[in-house]
């Protein structure tokens, strides 16, 4: 019985995660919102929309991160595409496309 309990005490300390998720839409050369402040385990989504929007062929690239996470990237699209990734590690991530150097933007992730 001991067991059980400090078990569940153990599961109730461990925050929830996977659930909170944020869109960013790629532009005619922009990302929407450019800044976003997000909590730690949120998956962000990057949607590139109908070309008409879009306007050209994008990607995400990491640019810089957390100390410890490596380097990730979408492939470069131009039209109803997506690209996902959770963030677990709290800090600021600088995004761009390497395609367009004037399309950044920033996440912070907090814990």
């Amino acid at each position: 019985m001991i067991a059980v309990l400090a078990g569940a005490a153990l599961l109730s300390a461990v925050p929830a995660q996977g659930a909170a998720r944020k869109t960013v839409t790629l532009g005619d050369n922009y990302f929407v919102p450019q800044t976003l402040k997000v909590k730690r385990g949120t998956t962000v989504v990057w949607r590139w929309p109908s070309f008409e929007q879009a306007g050209d062929v994008h990607d995400v690239k990491l640019l810089a991160g957390p100390k410890g996470v490596k380097k990730f990237g979408s492939e470069a699209a131009s039209t109803d595409y997506r690209f996902k990734r959770r963030l677990t590690v709290p800090g600021r991530y600088r995004f761009g496309c390497s395609l367009h150097h004037e399309m950044r933007m920033t996440v912070n992730v907090r814990r």
